[in-house]
C-alpha cells in the first residue's frame, strides 16, 4: 500500500465499440516506488486486458468472435493487427480454462490427431462426463507421451479414473494400465467398425478386380452406400445397393455379415456377447472372405477391450471422443493450419466449453 505515487501518464485504451464508433478512454496510470525490493512498478486495473491498451470486456468480446472467425477477418473487422487479436483471443481462452478448473475425470477418451504432414501427431484427452477435451499434448502419440498425461494430471486423480476409452493403439493402452491400473480398457467401437467397413471395402475392390465388362457397373461407385447404415441411404442409393446385392453373392454376404457385427454392441453380458461373436466367426467358414476373418482376428487378440462395453455400468457417449476430432479438424481448416503449438491447445481445450 502506498499513499503517493512515482509518476502517472494518461493510457488510450480501446472499449466496446458504439454502433459504428469506436471507443477510447483515457486513463491515468500511476507507478510506485515499492519499498521492499526498490523497484518501480505499475498499478494493476483488473478491467484492463493483459495487453494494457484494450479494456478486458473488449477482449472477452474479441474472443468470443474468434469462436466463429478467423483471426485475419477479425483483423479487418477491428481494424487492429492480427497479433493483437491473437493475443487477446489467448487471453479469453485463458480465462475460460481458469473459471472450469482442473478436471477430475472419471472416464476419460484418448485419441490422437495429426498436425500436419508426415505423421506428426498429438494427443487429445477428453472427460467423456462433462464431454470436453481436457488435454492435448505430447511429441507423439507413443507411450512417454501418454505417460506426460498422466503426469499432468496427478497420481490422486489418475486414480479415480474408472473407464478409459480408446482405439487399439498399444501405448495408450500400456501407459494407462501403469498409472491407472483400476480404470477399465474400453476399444471404441467407432474405430472397431470402421476396421470392419475397411475389410467390406477390400471384399468390394477385389471384386471389382474380378469381374469385367458390364458386370463392373453394379460395383463401381458402391463404396457410400456399402458401408452406410441403410436407414441413411437416400431412394437412389438403396436401389443401387439392392441391385448389387441381388447380382454379386459375395458383397451379398459380406454386407449381411457387416451389418449384423452391430448387434454385439447391444449385449449386456459377455457371456452373451461372446456366443454372439463365436457364432459370427463360424459364418465366415467357406465364404473366401479374407479380409473379415483378419478383422475377426484382431477382435480376437483385443477381446477383453472390446467386451467391457457391455459390462459397464454407467455407458457413456463413445461417439463423442470421434466428434471432438472432426471440431478439431475444422478449426485447423478453417486457420488453413497452426503453426503456434500453444494457440492450437487453447484453441482445442475450449472449443466445448461454454462462452463468457
Amino acid at each position: 500500500m502506498h499513499r503517493t505515487f512515482y509518476d502517472r501518464k494518461v493510457r488510450r485504451v480501446r472499449d466496446l465499440s458504439c454502433g459504428d464508433r469506436r471507443i477510447y478512454l483515457d486513463v491515468e496510470v500511476r507507478r510506485v516506488l515499492c519499498r521492499s525490493c526498490g523497484k518501480v512498478k505499475q498499478e494493476r486495473l483488473d478491467w484492463l486486458a493483459d495487453s494494457l491498451f484494450h479494456t478486458k470486456r473488449f477482449a472477452f468480446w474479441v474472443g468470443r468472435r474468434c469462436r466463429a472467425m478467423t483471426i485475419k477477418d477479425m483483423a479487418r473487422e477491428t481494424h487492429l493487427d492480427w497479433k493483437t487479436i491473437k493475443a487477446l483471443e489467448k487471453q479469453y481462452m485463458t480465462e475460460q480454462l481458469r473459471r472450469v478448473g482442473t478436471p477430475g475425470p472419471k472416464a476419460i477418451g484418448i485419441d490422437e490427431i495429426s498436425i500436419r504432414k508426415g505423421h506428426t501427431y498429438r494427443i487429445v484427452v477428453s472427460d467423456l462426463v462433462r464431454r470436453r477435451p481436457i488435454w492435448f499434448g505430447g511429441e507423439d502419440r507413443s507411450e512417454k507421451s501418454m505417460d506426460e498425461f498422466y503426469a499432468w494430471l496427478g497420481e490422486k486423480k489418475s486414480r479415480q479414473i474408472k473407464l478409459a476409452v480408446m482405439d487399439m493403439w498399444k501405448p495408450f493402452g500400456k501407459s494407462t494400465r501403469i498409472h491407472a491400473p483400476q480404470a477399465a480398457i474400453l476399444f471404441d467401437k467407432f474405430h472397431v467398425m470402421r476396421h470392419l467397413g475397411d475389410a467390406l471395402d477390400k471384399i468390394r475392390r477385389s471384386e471389382f478386380s474380378r469381374l469385367t465388362g458390364e458386370d463392373r457397373k453394379f460395383v463401381k461407385g458402391q463404396r457410400y452406400n456399402l458401408l452406410s447404415h441403410r436407414e441413411n441411404l437416400t431412394l437412389s442409393g438403396r436401389q443401387s445397393l439392392r441391385k448389387l446385392l441381388a447380382v454379386n453373392q459375395r458383397l451379398n454376404t459380406a454386407y449381411l455379415l457387416k451389418e449384423s457385427f452391430g448387434q454385439l454392441w447391444d449385449y449386456s453380458r459377455e457371456g452373451w456377447a461372446r456366443r454372439f461373436f463365436d457364432n459370427w466367426k463360424e459364418s465366415l467358414v467357406g465364404q473366401d472372405l479374407k479380409p473379415f476373418e483378419k478383422f475377426a482376428a484382431m477382435v480376437e487378440r483385443n477381446w477383453d477391450g472390446v467386451v467391457t462395453y457391455c459390462e459397464a455400468k454407467d455407458k457413456v457417449a463413445l461417439g463423442f471422443v470421434e466428434g471432438c476430432n472432426n471440431k478439431i479438424r475444422v478449426i485447423q481448416r478453417r486457420a488453413y493450419g497452426l503453426r503456434d503449438q500453444e494457440y492450437l491447445r487453447l484453441k482445442v481445450l475450449t472449443c466445448m466449453l461454454p462462452e463468457i
